[in-house]
């Protein structure tokens, strides 16, 4: 892997100095309730633009060096180091946000920029640690999604939506002409119900109620309530209203990128009743650079979901998987119009199924 792209990765912390450089622009010009809303500029505007110009990354690291980057501790430690960014920024925000004075307007622009930096902060970070075999990269991931209280996700998605992705069965798999505003709500609620599920279904088999302390799930409810009881100590109600609302959109961001990964894909039924092994072929893929070094490689998702211990740094591109027309930010804001999001991405599907 050359130099430039080992230290591209490190993109991934402009995300959280987003939001002290919106507090600073609002000091600058005098416009706080203005510049709250330009973390969202930069990842919707400024990135998608970016994308574009400097266009595709087909590239995949050479095989006989694919052993020695799985083990390369530079890629593992970046990883890490969003915990830490993500707990800072977070405490950071919630003392600006209650300190600063919005109206209405700024209000609504620094909590949804930061439950979007937490979408990409945490839970992305958080997706490729709970994929991971070491207890200390599992534990991170936990602490991550604990952070924007979707700790559910550590369950469900390893357990629930990898086994059923791309099927009826899978809450985060959008259905070909279903609309993100039907999807979106569903996600939330079902995802949250059958990682308990999951958990209470672990515990049976080891002769346990759901209300051991063997339950993952209520120690990591226990830790977000100690979360936010400290916000609420520390800042106040406003505090408290920080914390959960961040959460809240930063899970919302979560089950958009789910939308846009595996929208309209389907695996086969077989005559066995089960379903045909998950491949490359059942995810979308996208393959644009900059984006990818910003979500360590999320956008190679198809290749992702065929090996999900895979570490991202590794993760192939694929050519014959179905192919976004951008990347994620751009069509991040392409979802939340249905309209649009059918005209584009319909005869793209359409396309990639006849070849």
């Amino acid at each position: 892997m050359p130099l430039w792209k080992r230290l591209g990765f490190l993109f991934v912390f402009v995300v959280p100095a987003l939001m002290p450089m919106a507090a600073w622009l609002g000091t600058r010009t005098g416009m706080p309730n203005l510049t709250a809303w330009f973390p969202l500029f930069f990842l919707f505007v400024l990135l998608p633009l970016a994308d574009y110009t400097l266009g595709h990354d087909p590239r995949n690291v050479d095989r006989s060096a694919s052993a020695t980057l799985e083990h390369d501790g530079w890629f593992k430690g970046m990883t890490l180091a969003a915990l830490p960014a993500q707990l800072g920024v977070l405490a950071w925000s919630g003392w600006h946000f209650v300190h600063a004075g919005f109206d209405a307007s700024g209000t609504l622009g620094w909590l949804l920029s930061q439950g979007i930096v937490g979408g990409v902060l945490a839970i992305n970070v958080a997706h490729e640690l709970i994929h991971k075999d070491t207890a200390l990269e599992r534990a991170a991931g936990g602490l991550l999604l604990t952070s924007v209280g979707y700790h559910g996700f550590k369950i469900e998605h390893v357990r629930g939506h990898h086994v059923h992705v791309s099927t009826p069965e899978d809450a985060s798999s959008a259905r070909f002409g279903q609309s993100l505003w039907h999807f979106m709500p569903r996600a939330l609620l079902r995802n949250t119900a059958n990682a308990w599920k999951l958990e209470t279904a672990r515990l049976a088999l080891r002769g346990k109620g759901w209300w051991s302390a063997g339950n993952e799930l209520i120690r990591w409810s226990l830790l977000w309530i100690v979360l936010a009881s400290a916000f609420t100590s520390w800042l106040g109600p406003i505090g408290l209203v920080f914390f959960l609302v961040q959460g809240f959109l930063a899970a919302c961001s979560l089950e958009i990128i789910n939308y846009i990964e595996h929208y309209g894909l389907e695996r086969r039924r077989l005559e066995s009743g089960r379903y045909e092994r998950t491949t490359h072929l059942h995810s979308w893929n996208s393959d644009y650079l900059l984006s990818n070094l910003l979500l360590f490689h999320l956008q190679r998702h198809s290749d992702h979901h065929e090996t999900p211990r895979r570490r991202y740094q590794v993760l192939l591109h694929h050519a014959d998987s179905p192919q976004l027309p951008g990347g994620y930010a751009s069509m991040f804001l392409l979802a939340l119009c249905p309209p649009l999001w059918f005209r584009i991405v319909n005869p793209v599907l359409a396309r990639w199924r006849q070849a």
